[in-house]
């Protein structure tokens, strides 16, 4: 059995933020405008005069409430530590930090981290005053882990503008607490950073209109990343939408494209009986309804630059401060539309993939006792893909060992098929040409000299340059720093696979060739044919 800490189960908290600060200083300023902002974004807080209840002994109840709360937002101010009272929260806030499920979060409002970790200054004074009646030592101790924590320093940070802080740590909390309450699901194992990384991108306090895109492999978790900062931004907007499958919705006639502006129009405006009865219609009503609202809008698996003059042709539709998130496979599509800020979807590291193939398979963050070891050739297999992962991981859950077993023996020669065919997307929308050298790339050319390869290519009649690099646009290989060809080990799978489809067990008639013994046992054949005629 997995200990406490390895499963999904979490407790549960009343409050999602206690606030402890000194009221003289703070109260009808900074920490009135935080618990408002954080009250706005649905983050429920304690603030100590909006929740005693008359009759209530205060200490029990502050007791009760710091206990209950997952997050604390320490306010210190110049008076904070004349108040016994604050202090003796903050011995308890300090208490619960060392649970590891719950976090405090200082803020230093108007004094620096070093009066606070040394009681000097402000600090320094009302200590003298403690010393006189009191034994002090619990608190000086509490003040030094709180000075020590990560926090934010209100003169440092923004040049002490207080709206921009409140702001930052309202959009910190409400990262963390989504990453807390959205962890048991499973599908967000290694996403904080890379969603960290786009909301930071958002800009949410600049009032112009922003387009982001999220570049990546199919499979590699952009729609999961898409979802994870729609979900988590979405109340910072007073319209939002998010058009999930625009490249296959929008595939072959303009009905589809039309379906998805009346989508887009309908959620952001909050309006059921908008109606768009072709794609030039959607466009004008787009541009004279939408700047009514500041809107977050998501287009999810965009191919086609059509797809986008629809859906989000001009900055102009689009009221200041608006926010169109774009993923794709295809970064030339983003180019074309002028995104200027592109995200690369990074695969999951080692670690990351045995903890989320874990919570598919096993339903908690480690392997079992006695499937380590197959968890992690597993793991190995998918090789960072998130998809393959999740597929892998449901596929075995329950399973006994022996059948783990034999699907792994299974994977080595015998691809994954779901992945397989979401990464064959990117391929089939390939020009002729541009398949053919992918191929030769993928069977023949890993690990090779960009130039050798350009070279080779174009002695058979291709353009190299331009097929790989759209290639590379489309996410299907890589060129590092210092011109080498790559690929994921999937990518690679699926180019062996599409060789392979048309005659599966006669390697003679293959278009390549990549496997020694295959080479050898067919110029043995050939060459016995020969000496026999």
């Amino acid at each position: 059995m997995a200990s406490t800490s390895a499963s999904l189960v979490q407790k549960s908290f009343k409050y999602d933020v206690f606030l402890s600060f000194r009221g003289e200083d703070t109260r009808k300023n900074f920490v009135d405008h935080l618990y408002h902002a954080l009250h706005q974004k649905g983050i429920i807080t304690y603030k100590d005069d909006e929740k005693i209840q008359k009759g209530e002994r205060i200490s029990e109840q502050l007791i009760r409430s710091i206990k209950d709360s997952r997050f604390h937002i320490i306010v210190f101010s110049k008076n904070y530590a004349s108040s016994s009272w604050c202090l003796e929260e903050l011995v308890k806030i300090i208490e619960c930090q060392k649970t590891k499920e719950q976090t405090a979060y200082p803020i230093f409002f108007d004094v620096e981290p070093t009066e606070v970790r040394h009681q000097s200054g402000a600090f320094g004074k009302a200590f003298a005053e403690h010393e006189k009646v009191n034994d002090v030592g619990r608190w000086r101790n509490a003040l030094k882990e709180a000075a020590g924590l990560a926090g934010m320093e209100l003169k440092t940070t923004f040049n002490g503008h207080e709206a921009k802080c409140i702001q930052q740590i309202v959009q910190e909390i409400s990262l963390k607490l989504y990453f807390t309450n959205s962890s048991i699901d499973g599908k967000l194992v290694g996403m904080e950073t890379r969603v960290r990384s786009v909301v930071s991108s958002l800009e949410t306090g600049s009032e112009d209109v922003h387009l982001i895109g999220i570049k990546g492999i199919g499979g590699g978790g952009k729609s999961t990343l898409a979802r994870a900062v729609f979900d988590l931004t979405s109340v910072w907007f007073e319209g939002v939408s998010f058009v999930e499958n625009v490249r296959e919705v929008s595939k072959g006639s303009s009905t589809g494209l039309k379906k998805l502006q009346k989508q887009v129009l309908k959620d952001v405006l909050a309006d059921r009986n908008i109606d768009v009865t072709s794609v030039s219609d959607g466009k004008n009503k787009m541009k004279r309804m939408m700047p009514g609202r500041k809107a977050l809008v998501v287009l999810d698996d965009v191919d086609d630059i059509e797809q986008l003059d629809a859906l989000a042709g001009e900055l102009t539709w689009f009221k200041p401060g608006s926010r169109i998130v774009i993923t794709t496979r295809d970064q030339q599509v983003l180019v074309a539309h002028g995104v200027s800020i592109i995200h690369d979807v990074n695969l999951l590291s080692d670690v990351e993939a045995l903890r989320l193939f874990s919570r598919y398979a096993f339903k908690k963050d480690i392997p079992n006792q006695g499937y380590e070891e197959l968890s992690r050739k597993v793991v190995h297999y998918a090789a960072g893909l998130p998809l393959t992962i999740k597929v892998l991981g449901s596929h075995l859950c329950g399973r006994s060992e022996p059948e783990w077993v034999d699907t792994i023996e299974r994977l080595k020669t015998i691809p994954e098929d779901q992945t397989l065919k979401r990464l064959e997307i990117s391929y089939k929308v390939l020009e002729d040409d541009q398949k053919e050298i992918f191929l030769d790339v993928v069977c023949m050319m890993k690990y090779n000299k960009k130039e050798d390869a350009i070279r080779i290519l174009d002695s058979c009649g291709y353009h190299a340059k331009i097929g790989l690099g759209v290639l590379e646009q489309k996410s299907l290989i890589t060129i590092s720093d210092y011109g080498i060809l790559g690929f994921h080990d999937r990518i690679e799978e699926m180019g062996w696979n599409i060789v392979r489809c048309l005659h599966p067990n006669e390697p003679s008639r293959h278009s390549r060739l990549w496997i020694k013994e295959e080479i050898e046992d067919i110029l043995v054949k050939e060459l016995v044919s020969f000496k026999f005629i």
